[in-house]
C-alpha cells in the first residue's frame, strides 16, 4: 500500500513563504500524476497543482505565479513552493497520487487513489 506523508505546513503572515513536502513510500517516477489539493473549513477540496510523470505541470488560476509544484524522484518527494501567501490560502493541504493515465481531470479529487494525511497552512493578515 502506497503511503504519502506531508510536512512543512505552519503559520505565516501574509506575503510570506512556505515549502510543503510529500514523501512517498513508492517511487514517485512511477506515478502517472501527483498533485496538491487544499480544503478550507466549510469548503470543498480543490486542486492546487499537478505534475505529470513526463514533467508538465498545471497550477490553479488562484495560485498561478505564486505557487510552484515540483518533484524529486531520487528523494521520492513531491514539493509545493508557496510564495506571496494570502489569508485565503489558509487550508489543510494534501498531496495525492495515481498510477492511472486516464481517470478524470487533474483537479478532481476522485481522480486520485492515494492521499496523504494533510498539513495545515495558516496565513494571517
Amino acid at each position: 500500500q502506497v503511503q504519502l506523508v506531508e510536512s512543512g505546513g505552519g503559520s505565516v503572515q501574509a506575503g510570506g513563504s512556505l515549502r510543503l513536502s510529500c514523501v512517498a513510500s513508492a517511487s514517485t517516477y512511477n506515478f502517472y500524476v501527483m498533485g496538491w489539493f487544499r480544503q478550507a473549513p466549510g469548503k470543498e477540496r480543490e486542486g492546487v497543482a499537478v505534475i505529470y510523470r513526463s514533467g508538465p505541470t498545471t497550477h490553479a488560476d488562484s495560485v498561478k505565479g505564486r505557487f510552484t509544484i515540483s518533484r524529486d524522484d531520487a528523494k521520492k518527494t513531491l514539493y509545493l513552493q508557496m510564495n506571496s501567501l494570502k489569508p485565503e490560502d489558509t487550508a489543510m493541504y494534501y498531496c495525492a497520487a495515481d498510477y492511472r493515465s486516464s481517470a478524470g481531470s487533474w483537479y478532481m479529487s476522485t481522480r486520485y487513489n492515494y492521499w496523504g494525511q494533510g498539513t495545515q497552512v495558516t496565513v494571517s493578515s
